[in-house]
């Protein structure tokens, strides 16, 4: 090939090439142009020297790369992402190190690393998520400051706006708990106390409650009344971390009285579980099975689901994103008993599948679309919505939850005289038991057939619910005696043999589980005479209740049954049918 078509040739390439890409080759020295994708080479690096295995990451994406073993890394940019970048880099046992800032400036990029505290400071001053009782400021402030979106013109919710509708928030005030603890009702009226008699081989055992006007229900200070049990292990954990036993729940105040805080959470590093069953151990519930990172005077420290948060103070922690943070105040066992299970019940279903299983983040931090769990002008950054979790954990008051829980369905026929009615209801959308945790929640279903005036059929065959539904007015929720079925865990109380007993702080037993398993199935079926001349509609309902019926009027628990399911068939008049 002569000069002359050398040059032709050379001259043909270069007109094809588009002047941005011998730009980037021209300006970008530490780049190599392989395509449409660009490479950036650099290191990692402590005070000590490289570090291998830590994540580099496009600050907010999805590319990310490894450093090998002398802690060095090669990172493909693909060609979409707009120059210039942030790079960070992370590595266990260190803060989120960068953001670097990846120019035509760069030869070689060098990420530097700070280790974060290995022990955790027991004199930490715990963060308020809403009040700045501190006063300080960067990341020595209430929560509030950068993660709410009130009195902003966004028009989303940032995390702690979502964590007040949430019942972690309202875990130290929720009445319902208070009244349980206190043995009182909802406006203070306090049951007697607990009456004991002696016996030879037992000694003091306790005796039935004289139920009457001044019966208010059950209550734990009522059995134990010099004692304060481990009930702020869970419901209020930033009190409890240092006494887990010497916590009057009542009695706590400022940030104590937040609940489940977003500085407690965010500062558990790890979980105790028994290395054979990997449920946590049946003594150490709630802040007894975590292990905390609270920072040393002068320092902060936040674990989140993020490798890349930075700059600041703040590290990955992937636990966080597993089912096993939940276990500490999702299991717990009283008196060789196990009363919540929920992590368990979970542990033990097919949803404990890392290949195509669910964690318990998955459904009660479902993704809602938002960019940012930071405020913009606070330094928050848009990112993938897919990988923001909401804060607004839908649990057992959530109608929407519970009307996805299960599938029920409903045949019907009609024989001669006779309604017949099966009902299958199928756990085919929950990655625990239903109903779970508290023994005091049951799922209701209740069969009804009515005539054409609205007359309740007369009942041929099939399950009645037991008296603990409720005796009374049927308008009001009181089923007693109707066809249906209940699925509950029921306790009984040994020594006073009280069925069903909420006080599971003494010892129980298990007299009924007939709660759905995940993936697991209940039929039941029911007749009705349909001796009538008109046409007939069967009404199926299954409901979600919070506690027994007894117990909710002794309390003055005032907390509506959620439909969780509900099907209205009509059948016609037996003369019509052929």
């Amino acid at each position: 090939m002569n000069v002359k078509s050398v040059y032709q040739l050379f001259h043909s390439i270069l007109t094809t090439i588009p002047l941005f890409t011998i730009l980037a080759f021209v300006t970008w020295p530490s780049v190599v142009i392989c395509g449409w994708d660009r490479q950036v080479t650099g290191i990692v690096k402590d005070e000590r020297g490289p570090i291998a295995n830590a994540v580099v990451r496009i600050q907010t994406t999805k590319y990310y790369c490894v450093t090998d073993e002398s802690g060095r890394f090669t990172l493909h940019i693909p060609s979409h992402l707009p120059v210039p970048l942030k790079l960070t880099a992370w590595s266990q046992g260190y803060y989120c190190g960068g953001p670097v800032e990846l120019t035509s400036a760069h030869n070689h990029l060098v990420i530097e690393l700070h280790a974060h505290p290995a022990v955790d400071n027991t004199n930490y001053r715990w963060l308020p998520s809403l009040k700045n009782t501190h006063k300080g400021e960067g990341e020595n402030q209430a929560c509030h400051i950068c993660h709410s979106s009130k009195g902003t013109n966004l028009d989303y919710l940032l995390p702690v706006d979502e964590w007040l509708k949430d019942a972690h928030s309202q875990s130290a005030h929720n009445s319902r708990f208070l009244s349980i603890f206190a043995g009182t009702n909802t406006k203070g009226n306090k049951s007697p106390d607990t009456r004991y008699v002696y016996e030879r081989d037992y000694g003091k055992v306790p005796l039935p409650p004289a139920e009457g006007k001044s019966y208010f229900g059950p209550g734990y200070k009522l059995d134990f009344p010099s004692s304060q049990g481990n009930c702020a292990c869970c419901h209020t954990p930033v009190a409890a971390v240092e006494a887990p036993y010497d916590v009057d729940p009542r009695m706590v105040s400022d940030i104590a009285a937040e609940g489940v805080s977003c500085d407690f959470c965010h500062k558990i590093w790890d979980v105790r579980l028994e290395p054979q069953t990997q449920l946590p151990y049946a003594n150490a519930p709630g802040v007894l099975s975590y292990i905390f990172r609270r920072p040393p005077d002068g320092q902060q420290f936040f674990a989140g689901p993020y490798d890349d948060v930075a700059p600041g103070e703040d590290t990955y922690l992937p636990l966080q994103r597993e089912s096993a943070f939940c276990a500490g105040c999702h299991f717990g066992v009283f008196w060789d008993t196990v009363i919540y299970n929920s992590y368990g019940e979970w542990l033990a279903s097919p949803y404990n599948n890392p290949d195509n299983g669910r964690t318990c983040q998955d459904c009660h931090m479902p993704r809602r679309g938002v960019k940012y769990f930071t405020l913009p002008e606070k330094g928050g950054l848009e990112r993938d919505p897919s990988k923001i979790s909401s804060h607004q954990m839908p649990g057992a008051l959530d109608k929407d939850l519970l009307s996805n829980a299960v599938t029920m369905m409903v045949t019907v026929k009609r024989v001669r005289e006779v309604i017949k009615i099966s009902v299958t209801i199928v756990n085919d959308l929950t990655g625990h038991h239903v109903p779970t945790d508290s023994p005091l929640r049951h799922m209701i279903l209740l069969v009804q057939a009515k005539g054409d005036g609205g007359q309740l059929l007369e009942i041929l065959d099939g399950p009645k619910l037991p008296e603990w539904c409720g005796v009374g007015d049927v308008s009001k929720g009181y089923y007693a005696g109707l066809q249906g079925k209940v699925f509950a865990k029921v306790l009984e109380e040994k020594w006073t043999r009280i069925v069903p007993t909420a006080a599971y702080w003494n010892p129980t037993r298990v007299v009924q589980d007939n709660r759905l398993a995940a993936f697991a199935q209940d039929t039941s079926t029911y007749s009705f005479s349909a001796d009538t001349p008109g046409s007939v509609t069967v009404d199926v309902s299954l409901l979600y209740r919070r506690a027994y019926k007894k117990l909710m009027d002794l309390k003055g628990w005032n907390v509506p049954d959620i439909v969780m399911e509900r099907q209205r068939l009509t059948m016609e008049p037996l003369g019509l049918k052929p």
